[in-house]
């Protein structure tokens, strides 16, 4: 049986791997995850108890630990979603961010050529070391039409971006210099359940729930391309078991929208799903609330995808419509989660000040 080690698999986009892998595969999976604020068991407890999943709180910077697990499983593939992923955290303390998602994907990287090195040439051969990354990497885009290919330079602007771009490099180089067989995928913002409420679209969802001001950086009017997390699940397994070793593919969710517009989605749903309204609320939209715009804030990110639908055959099944309104019945029915989730550290005072 195939074997694939999918670490972060407690974190919002791994977890929807997982769940994907579990449900719609005969695939064996380890999730390796170190459980940091934003790692959350309770994501995967339908999967949890399934024989072929397997579980090891294990940080990806600790060496001895990752070449244990390694060697214990054996993976045929290893998906590398481990990473801090908040900008916002990522300007307040930087270090972390170096330390996870470059000395992090170092170590992966040289515990799996150690480990890739002693394959039989048949396992040789079908190894594979996929690294997940994100498309803030390619920095802003200037015009209105322009896309982000495979191709186009990097320019990262936070120090999020900034390590995010840095692993890609490290990946790029272990494939170019060691030979090791590597693809690399950079994906569009994610939104969809189970996602940590300290992004706008969860955070807009639960503060609009209890009367809390709706916070907006700037105007609103920073664009991005919204991607379903299911959708992008799907995507990234098929990268992974059928990609060209040395290439890397975009993922996208062809759905652009201004961060303002996706708040007044919301509260629109929110007026249909929940008219009772907080006390003292007459309007959801009415808690919008505009704050200082993030230092050094991207203005638009916009995915060209045609490669991976050309060559894999993934498109996105999602529209934004369809996605956000399923998201928004995700956090209506699932109260519990996000109580537990707010029992922690987070309680949605991060984003800005007014």
């Amino acid at each position: 049986m195939t074997t694939i080690l999918v670490t972060g698999g407690a974190g919002f986009i791994g977890s929807a791997v997982i769940r994907h892998l579990i449900n719609d595969s005969s695939l064996n999976v380890i999730n390796v995850d170190k459980l940091t604020y934003a790692g959350n068991l309770e994501s995967l407890k339908e999967v949890d108890s399934h024989e072929r999943y397997h579980f090891e709180q294990v940080d990806v910077c600790d060496v001895a630990e990752i070449k244990r697990v390694i060697e214990r499983y054996q993976p045929d593939i290893i998906m590398h979603l481990a990473a801090e992923s908040h900008v916002d955290r990522s300007i307040d303390g930087p270090g972390e961010f170096m330390q996870t998602n470059i000395i992090g994907t170092y170590n992966m990287l040289e515990q799996a050529r150690a480990y890739w090195s002693k394959l039989e040439d048949s396992k040789k051969d079908s190894f594979r070391f996929h690294h997940i990354s994100t498309d803030e990497v390619y920095g802003d885009l200037e015009g209105t039409n322009d896309l982000f290919t495979e191709i186009t330079p990097y320019a990262p602007s936070s120090p999020y971006s900034a390590s995010k771009a840095s692993s890609d490099h490290l990946v790029r180089a272990w494939q170019r210099t060691y030979g090791l067989p590597t693809v690399l995928t950079n994906c569009s913002n994610n939104y969809g359940p189970y996602h940590f409420p300290e992004k706008l679209i969860p955070l807009v969802i639960l503060n609009a729930l209890e009367g809390k001001p709706l916070p907006i950086y700037g105007k609103g009017n920073q664009i991005r391309d919204w991607l379903f997390v299911e959708d992008h699940a799907k995507a990234l397994v098929q990268v992974a078991t059928k990609g060209k070793v040395g290439e890397t593919y975009n993922i996208g969710g062809h759905n652009e929208k201004q961060n303002i517009e996706v708040v007044k989605i919301i509260c629109e749903l929110l007026e249909e799903l929940v008219p009772n309204k907080p006390a003292g609320v007459k309007a959801y939209s009415e808690l919008i609330t505009y704050v200082q715009d993030r230092a050094g804030h991207d203005l638009r990110y916009a995915i060209d995808a045609s490669k991976i639908e050309k060559e894999l055959g993934w498109t996105p099944q999602e529209t934004f419509e369809t996605g956000i309104k399923k998201t928004v019945q995700w956090y209506l029915a699932n109260q519990q989660w996000c109580q537990h989730v707010q029992d922690g550290s987070y309680q949605r005072e991060r984003l800005g000040k007014s």
